[in-house]
């Protein structure tokens, strides 16, 4: 039987100049005025990882319809409503993880100086910037055309379920890895008004990508989570990850390769680009595999960060193939 939830009591709110006992030292506690901190904290503003990795997919897949399709001008909005969109619908989600796990968060060192546990941030007060967040990406949303909308939509699902995951699967980081790599969908259908197999084999590249670079997060929380009874694929693979981190560099890698040969790249340049997306990927992948310590969570936290530029590899180069 799993172990029982220890319920902490709310403890005295912390000022709000009082940082997140992970998260010090960032722009949110040196810069921003102190009756926002709270509520950027809540949404993870200090720490900005989350929003790339949200984020490049969607710039993945306007490199990969236009290389489908062809550029055009809109292509230049796409990519700047993708990137407001990932900031709030970031915030907007991890607010309501927040929110569905403020007993979890207190029951853990690393976690109870969160905004909710340590009383920054009412539980009402909470819910009213999860819905401000969201009126904002809706906002953006409808600037975009109608299949990209309704797909935008069907996106609440995934995000209302992925923080209850941990309670009954051992899978958890599939459905983050579905919702973290919606946005590949929705900007591929903002540029062509539809889908194509190209941008269903980039949405699996995507989702086995998060499986690996969240399943190197997770072996921080490994101890934690055996206490309060929640799982994941950490837990699950134990000494075996390694070997199960390849599996899902490999299979993103090719999936990834597949879906730039399925859109057609037409001309040596676009050719040479897609091959170097694949490549490269390829490589900063073999390289956090080479590094990985899974009791070392400096070493951990240094991998996971590192998938930023992992992403910006291949959205350059799909961008540059997409132009060419």
């Amino acid at each position: 039987m799993s172990p029982q939830v220890i319920h902490v009591p709310v403890q005295t709110p912390h000022l709000s100049h009082e940082p997140v006992a992970d998260a010090a030292g960032n722009w949110v506690d040196r810069y921003a005025p102190p009756a926002w901190r709270p509520y950027l904290r809540l949404s993870r503003a200090d720490r900005p990882i989350g929003t790339w990795l949200l984020l490049l997919p969607c710039w993945w897949a306007v490199g990969l319809a236009m290389i489908v399709d062809q550029p055009r001008w809109v292509d230049l909005w796409i990519v700047v409503a993708c990137a407001i969109g990932a900031v709030v619908m970031r915030g907007a989600g991890c607010t309501w993880n927040d929110i569905t796990d403020r007993e979890f968060d207190g029951s853990v060192a690393r976690t109870r100086s969160r905004p909710l546990p340590s009383g920054q941030v009412t539980l009402t007060g909470a819910v009213i910037w999860l819905v401000v967040q969201c009126l904002v990406g809706l906002a953006v949303l409808l600037t975009l055309n109608a299949a990209a909308i309704w797909l935008g939509v069907a996106s609440l699902a995934l995000v209302a379920i992925y923080p209850f995951a941990k309670r009954f699967t051992w899978w958890p980081q599939v459905f983050l890895g579905l919702a973290f790599n919606w946005g590949a969908l929705l900007a591929f259908a903002a540029h062509t008004g539809g889908l194509h197999p190209a941008a269903i084999l980039m949405y699996v590249a995507g989702i086995l990508w998060t499986l690996f670079y969240d399943t190197v997060y997770a072996h921080q929380d490994v101890e934690d989570d055996v206490l309060i009874g929640v799982k994941s694929t950490a837990r699950l693979f134990g000494a075996d990850t390694p070997r199960w981190l390849a599996g899902f560099a490999a299979g993103s890698v090719v999936l990834l390769a597949a879906a730039a040969a399925v859109a057609g790249p037409d001309g040596v340049l676009a050719r040479l680009a897609v091959t170097a997306a694949a490549v490269g990927f390829a490589a900063h992948l073999a390289w956090q595999l080479r590094l990985f310590d899974m009791h070392d969570d400096a070493v951990l936290l240094r991998l996971f960060r590192s998938n930023r530029d992992a992403g910006l590899i291949v959205a350059l180069f799909l961008g540059i193939a997409g132009l060419a």
